[in-house]
């Protein structure tokens, strides 16, 4: 048996250039040296020539095994093998070594094995010219054969120890590495040992981690970027100094959140008549009612910043009361909130640049606030000019039901079923487009496209340069009271008195998908371009929020308010809807949610 093991053609072979690979070596009868794998090849033979001058016969290598790395470098010295399985393979394998050792160690240390060919060739007896064996490139890795290990080699595979290489590779190349680790692994990476857990925690890992797990959001930036103003997106500030382990963190109790329907309520008092309208960032809220104002709300403290124009009523007639109890059950808020406000005096309008009648539309940008009304007018409003403002637009004959805006152009529509085109920086009117049998109750712009909805039953896609209709898309049944585009301006969203939430392709005018769910006529759309989510308002009181992609119902708020549903929109945080009972509620998800605040826009 010893002599059947010894004469075995297939051994291991570690080369030494390359760390861990084992290649088939045949008709060599060898031992095992083993030495710590740190450097290149000439680098480790130097330190065994070190190695063996200093420990001269007294190193007995595999009676303790290393706490590092071990590769096996074979000679050409020819040792007994004990039997198989025997147990006795590394003893007599080391008391060989040792009798060896006791000659002396050599200057040159590659007479440790002066019959080895380079370590990147190795012979093969089947490749031969004239019975001279060739010798083959392993680095190549041409003709490499499977490992089959025999029983002394799975013995001391103890031997074989992968050397941690986060303690050998520079930290540029680990960095590397880790910044290919979704959160999940690079949390997981922190447990492996104190070297990994060091290099895991640093700020580089998890802000490669967090850019990858919000690459969508931030295209949506970019595309969004020179359209009309965008949701938040929750990716924080751009400051170097950002947490992003925390920031991820809260990323994920609060997807959490959505996905459970876990938010708090947050109810906004101050407005004396039914909220039309809202639009809301990470810094303010602005809603504007059928009492004749508009106010400003701080998004920090929910607190009534400003008003602008006067009430024409002083107190609210029969509100009912916000129902507290259940907070925390299924359906119900985690917390219901009523912030106290301090009375807040008009800011002081210009004569003649106050709406008369009530708002029932608006729309900001970082400059511009324009809002529509039921007095036929919309007023442009200067932001940053402490919401000054600045002109009227005329031309509707009955009251404007919404307005949309870009960088260049106001658009309005009316329920003289009329829709207007402006100029925005001088206010004059460009072009009015007929075209509706009814009411136009809804329009939004995308590049040199409008569409449109109406209680004709019919949503239009309107040419802004020609003013010319290039598509239309029909209800089943009746009008249409709500419109939002995609920001590709591929899809259409639609709803109306059918109770459902239409998306129609724009280039086909084919209705892709219906969104059902709602009891009651769906007054408000607003598709959340960033965060894939459609958040639809409805007469039956409930809001409802759609996965844009499948059109698979997320989530449903039932009776949150006391009364109609009016206008409600949504970002990475939260939902805002405006109510008939004059007031505003915020369905906060990030309510109490850990560092929620390091993923808003400072």
């Amino acid at each position: 048996m010893v002599q059947e093991d010894a004469s075995r053609e297939n051994t291991l072979h570690t080369n030494a250039n390359e760390p861990g690979s084992v290649i088939r070596e045949n008709s060599w009868e060898t031992r095992e040296t083993s030495v710590h794998l740190e450097k290149p090849f000439t680098s480790v033979l130097r330190s065994i020539k070190a190695w063996l001058r200093s420990s001269q016969a007294e190193l007995k290598l595999h009676d303790t095994l290393p706490s590092e790395s071990v590769v096996s470098i074979r000679t050409s010295r020819h040792y007994p093998l004990p039997a198989n399985g025997s147990g006795a393979a590394a003893r007599q394998s080391a008391a060989a070594r040792n009798s060896r050792l006791s000659q002396g160690p050599t200057d040159d240390p590659f007479e440790l094995f002066p019959e080895c060919p380079p370590s990147y060739q190795k012979i093969d007896p089947r490749f031969s010219i004239l019975g001279q064996s060739l010798t083959q490139d392993v680095e190549s890795g041409v003709n490499l054969e499977k490992d089959q290990l025999t029983t002394d080699d799975k013995d001391n595979m103890h031997l074989i120890i992968r050397k941690d290489p986060f303690l050998c590779l520079p930290p540029e190349l680990t960095a590397t590495i880790l910044s290919y680790l979704d959160s999940t692994s690079l949390a997981r990476a922190e447990l492996v040992s104190k070297a990994w857990s060091w290099e895991a925690r640093q700020s580089y890992a998890w802000r490669e981690a967090f850019r990858n797990e919000t690459q969508k959001e931030r295209q949506s930036i970019i595309v969004a970027s020179n359209q009309d103003s965008i949701t938040g997106a929750g990716l924080g500030t751009t400051s170097p100094n950002q947490d992003f382990k925390l920031m991820l963190q809260a990323r994920r109790e609060l997807k959490k959140r959505w996905k459970n329907g876990k938010a708090a309520a947050i109810y906004l008092e101050g407005h004396t008549d039914s909220v039309y309208c809202v639009q809301f960032d990470e810094r303010k809220i602005i809603t504007g009612s059928r009492d004749r104002t508009i106010r400003i709300w701080d998004t920090r403290n929910y607190k009534c910043i400003k008003v602008l124009g006067t009430s024409n009523r002083v107190i609210v007639n029969n509100r009912l009361q916000i129902q507290t109890y259940g907070e925390g059950e299924p359906g119900r808020p985690l917390k219901i909130l009523i912030p106290s406000q301090s009375e807040i005096r008009s800011s002081g309008v210009t004569a003649g640049l106050n709406h008369d009648g009530s708002v029932l539309c608006l729309q900001y940008d970082d400059e511009l606030l324009v809002s529509g009304s039921s007095d036929s007018t919309c007023i442009v409003w200067n932001i940053k000019d402490n919401y000054k403002p600045l002109y009227r637009l005329r031309n509707h004959a009955t009251g404007v039901l919404d307005v949309c805006f870009d960088k260049e152009h106001i658009v309005s529509c009316s329920k003289d079923t009329t829709i207007c085109l402006w100029n925005r920086h001088t206010g004059e009117m460009l072009r009015q487009i007929s075209g509706h049998r009814g009411p136009v109750n809804a329009v939004q712009l995308r590049g040199d496209l409008i569409v449109s909805a109406s209680g004709d039953g019919l949503a239009k896609l309107w040419n802004l340069t020609s003013g010319q209709c290039v598509k239309e898309f029909q209800s089943k049944e009746r009008g249409m009271a709500c419109v939002d585009f995609s920001l590709d301006s591929r899809m259409i969203l639609a709803g109306g008195n059918d109770q459902v939430v239409y998306q129609f392709d724009a280039s086909t005018g084919k209705t892709v998908r219906e969104m059902a769910g709602h009891h009651g006529l769906v007054r408000s759309l607003h598709l959340d371009n960033t965060n894939g989510r459609v958040v639809s308002g409805s007469y039956d009181t409930s809001i409802r929020a759609y996965d844009f992609a499948t059109g698979q119902l997320i989530l449903a708020f039932m009776q949150w308010t006391t009364s109609w549903i009016l206008s409600a929109k949504s970002d990475y945080r939260r939902i805002v809807a405006a109510s008939q009972d004059s007031r505003i509620v915020i369905m906060d998800f990030g309510f109490g949610v850990p560092n929620i605040d390091l993923l808003a826009v400072s």
